[in-house]
């Protein structure tokens, strides 16, 4: 393996040092235990969100206005600890109380579970809002059930949104609920990743070979299919989701085609271009996009494919500021 890193098991800490000085005006890193959280706190209701490190920007790279108050990194691709999960759940709540926002994945979930029974032990108001929004598989050897992946992006803009406007825990984890059960996800690999100490991919394949519906831990997915061209592949893609999840003439969406860390921008152009054909074919309308890494895997090379349905008061809250590290607009 050949990367700018030193010790292997000092990445993340050192990522997340480097991070933190780099965005010291929008964020504050704390240890021991690790987690991350605003420069400047606010009032109301706190999101707080987290997970294993390796999907860089998600979760602390979304950490600001707009957005989340703290975000709880893991090991690589290893859920994090009750304790830090507790830690920033007690710190980023102001009495409002606090929605977390969990991928479904046994570690993730079952941490998050104990972090908020603690909490609310302390005198802590703690909702939590499962993402499943991974199409290609029903289990998998990382999760029972659907696996929450780029989706997850949408539900922390969300409820961050409604929480930024001074929303009510409430009216919060409603808002994240309801964007966890519209939006879907799925996603292919050309390269598996690699994970620092391990020094070599996690699966191989052949240069005429693509896993179609890996997960953003280079979990199997639903089939490895031949590679083919882009637009197949798109299609293939498409079709699932659009299977899942059907959508009718004039509906209006929102769409994310994300990298999985090594796809060069171009391609991720040339997957949005066929995503844009079918939906035009459809009278499907995209009313809001995003095109570039956001929910990575390493340094896989692949993409994924989110969508979900916004009605007016969903892309109000798409349109509303957010000034994080990874994701500025409207600020």
């Amino acid at each position: 393996m050949k990367a700018l890193i030193n010790n292997p098991h000092d990445v993340v800490e050192e990522v997340l040092e480097g991070f933190a000085r780099a965005n010291h005006n929008l964020v504050a890193l704390h240890k021991e235990p690790i987690w991350v959280g605003r420069a400047q706190p606010r009032d109301g209701v706190a999101v707080v969100s987290g997970g294993g490190s390796g999907h860089e920007p998600l979760h602390a790279g979304f950490v600001g206005d707009g957005m989340l108050d703290a975000a709880v990194p893991g090991p690589m691709f290893t859920s994090p600890t009750p304790d830090a999960i507790l830690a920033a759940i007690e710190a980023a709540d102001n009495g409002a109380g606090v929605v977390c926002i969990v991928k479904n994945y046994t570690g993730d979930v079952l941490n998050f579970e104990m972090a908020a029974e603690l909490a609310a032990a302390s005198g802590h108001e703690v909702r939590s809002v499962l993402v499943a929004d991974d199409v290609a598989v029903e289990d998998s050897t990382f999760t029972a059930g659907r696996r929450g992946v780029a989706g997850t992006l949408f539900v922390e803009k969300v409820a961050g949104a409604v929480a930024q406007a001074g929303g009510s825990l409430d009216e919060v984890e409603a808002a994240a609920s309801a964007m966890a059960a519209s939006v879907r996800s799925m996603g292919l690999a050309l390269r598996g990743c690699t994970l620092p100490h391990v020094g070599e991919p996690g699966f191989a394949l052949t240069d005429d070979e693509v896993e179609l519906g890996v997960g953003i831990h280079g979990e199997p997915g639903r089939s490895r299919v031949s590679m083919a061209s882009a637009d197949d592949l798109t299609d293939q893609l498409l079709d699932a989701i659009l299977a899942d999840k059907p959508l009718e003439s004039g509906d209006p969406v929102i769409v994310l085609v994300n990298g999985m860390g090594a796809t060069p921008g171009y391609e991720l152009d040339i997957v949005f271009r066929r995503v844009a054909q079918r939906l035009d074919d459809a009278g499907i309308t995209i009313a809001r996009n995003l095109v570039g890494n956001y929910v990575t895997s390493l340094d896989m090379e692949g993409v994924s494919v989110t969508i979900a349905k916004a009605d007016d008061t969903v892309l109000g809250l798409w349109d509303a500021p957010v000034h994080t590290p990874a994701w500025r607009k409207g600020c």
